[in-house]
């Protein structure tokens, strides 16, 4: 049954992915289609391509930001029934909100719906295993992503206005500012910026949206066969051996701060899982905690020169204590509670490389997430490039108004990378249409602002209540019909 559920998982995670590309990527390729800059044929097979690329090149830091916003109990436990139900409540709701939001041609952020689907998760989660209620939501990590998601749209709309008036004020080709004939071809070095533009928002759209599926095809991979992916397996000798000289280094500092207490490794865990969650406070048990912690990392892997010599289970362990062990130095360096300069930078090195041997993509994922994204950038991508192109505005987009919103979508999207937050290729690349419109005082279609505001509105509280529903539902089923727990 663990095998069935795992290929189901899988499933969703690149259907999630595939309904991705051609649910957001439509609004790369608008422009390009409504300047006539490339064939819609050409069009969706190029952007397809920069998608590709773009997984391809990511870094996987957006992957784990999402994990982050996950129940630790779950995350820890994926492979048990309630990890199951976890898995298939957030990707079966998000991508029916997606596909209903396509079907109606509205712009919606694939974002919002997988963040508002793992919100839903954490709630059900907190009321069923008799949690206060909201205890199984990383509310900080949810405020941080929250806010990325909201003041991105804005950042969008403000600066492609700028751009364009700063266009206009600065270049001289008037037909830069036209509207495309019907049927006629821009001139060529107006062809080859749209272009260009048309390829940066789709890469770095692949760059961004595309880890958001590697993040769970590696938890899914990790819970249900550890003794493959729970560890980075082709970790280098000298790297597990700095890791060894560091988990002991640590054990000695974390111990020095823990004022006498002490705690066994059963404890430490139940300790750490506690702090971790919203509620969590750090006090002396907490140093105790990652000081035993830090001490079992160092004896399970002090005498291995490669963690292929460690048991299936010891590999599960090794990680167990790894994802604990760095996500509370996480929380403590992001509330100042390490101490001083010194004992902060042994935790921050030691965090550093614990995450290097957990928080690794395989390359057959990123592959394969990569084909499901840009397969979906080719299909069903006209319902939403014809409410870009046609319906945001009052007039026809002109060349410079789709080049001014790519470039600042792409710019967007690359920081949001850098800073490893997941951002609406949707929602800044629309608001950045609109705002061009609003500069070139184009007028705004007010019926289809109201919509996409509409769709944004409800993505959140929709997604949320289906995550948690569908949450409930299954973990139901799986315990009392398939009896797995």
């Amino acid at each position: 049954m663990t095998w069935i559920f795992l290929v189901i998982a899988l499933a969703l995670a690149f259907g999630f992915e595939f309904v991705n590309g051609f649910h957001d990527t439509a609004n790369a390729v608008a422009t390009v289609i409504y300047t006539n800059t490339l064939k819609p044929t050409v069009a969706v097979l190029w952007s397809g391509l920069c998608n590709l690329s773009g997984v391809l090149w990511s870094s996987g830091a957006v992957a784990f930001t999402i994990v982050g916003l996950l129940p630790v109990e779950l995350v820890l436990n994926v492979g048990s029934g309630s990890g199951f139900a976890m898995v298939f409540a957030l990707l079966i709701s998000a991508i029916v909100w997606n596909l209903g939001t396509w079907y109606l041609g509205l712009p919606a952020s694939s974002s919002h719906t997988l963040i508002g689907s793992i919100i839903g998760v954490g709630l059900a989660n907190s009321m069923l295993s008799g949690h206060a209620f909201g205890e199984g939501v990383n509310w900080a990590e949810a405020q941080k992503i929250g806010m990325s998601l909201l003041i991105s749209p804005v950042f969008g709309f403000v600066w492609a206005a700028v751009l364009l008036l700063l266009l206009k004020a600065f270049v001289r080709k008037k037909e830069l500012f036209t509207e495309p004939e019907k049927g006629k071809a821009p001139p060529m070095w107006i062809r080859v910026i749209l272009f260009t533009t048309c390829g940066l928002v789709s890469f770095f759209h692949g760059s961004n949206d595309g880890q958001k599926g590697m993040g769970l095809v590696v938890l899914i991979l990790v819970g249900i066969l550890p003794g493959m992916y729970a560890l980075k397996m082709d970790e280098s000798p000298a790297k597990i051996h700095a890791l060894v000289t560091e988990a002991h280094q640590a054990a000695q500092t974390f111990g020095k701060k823990a004022a006498g207490a002490t705690v066994d490794e059963t404890l430490a865990a139940e300790e750490l899982s506690a702090f971790l969650k919203p509620s969590g406070k750090v006090n002396d048990k907490t140093f105790a905690a990652l000081a035993t912690l830090s001490k079992s990392i160092e004896t399970q892997i002090g005498s291995i020169q490669s963690f292929n010599e460690l048991s299936e289970e010891a590999r599960r362990s090794v990680r167990t204590l790894t994802y604990l062990v760095g996500s509370t130095i996480g929380k403590l360096d992001k509330g100042k509670k390490l101490g001083d300069d010194a004992d902060t930078a042994i935790a921050k090195t030691f965090r550093t490389d614990l995450d290097a041997v957990t928080k690794y993509v395989p390359g057959w994922v990123k592959v394969a997430i990569a084909l499901a994204l840009g397969c979906g950038t080719t299909v069903g991508w006209k319902r939403i490039v014809v409410t870009v192109g046609e319906k945001i505005g009052k007039s026809h987009l002109t060349y410079a108004q789709g080049a001014s919103a790519e470039i600042v979508a792409a710019s967007t999207i690359a920081a949001a990378d850098l800073l490893g937050l997941p951002v609406s290729t949707t929602h800044v690349l629309s608001s950045g249409i609109a705002g061009t419109m609003a500069a070139n005082k184009s007028g705004l279609q007010a019926q289809t602002l109201r919509n996409i505001l509409l769709a944004w509105v409800l993505t959140l509280p929709v997604c949320i209540f289906l995550g948690s529903l569908l949450f409930a539902f299954g973990n139901y089923v799986i315990l009392n019909v398939f009896g797995m727990k």
